[in-house]
């Protein structure tokens, strides 16, 4: 639910909104949201001095209540890391 609520919202501001991919990850007591969108709209995601991704992330813990939840924005013009 909360990847699906994140993907809305980041499609909402973009000029790609097909581009946009939202990956859900159970890491120990966190659960992470990964964004992935389109190398020209990564600047509206962040926004000034990270504004909007302050917001997102605001809007998405209040909808996680007591479960603690993490968004990252990956810059996708760098090849992925491996996770181990």
């Amino acid at each position: 639910m909360l990847a699906d609520a994140l993907e809305h919202l980041v499609g909402g501001l973009v000029s790609h909104p097909d581009d946009v991919s939202v990956s859900d990850f159970d890491r120990r007591r966190v659960r992470t949201l990964e964004v992935r969108v389109h190398p020209d709209d990564v600047g509206k995601v962040i926004g000034r001095q990270g504004r909007t991704a302050g917001a997102l992330r605001t809007v998405i813990g209040a909808l996680a209540g007591r479960e603690q939840v993490r968004i990252d924005f990956v810059d996708v013009d760098r090849r992925p890391r491996r996770r181990y």
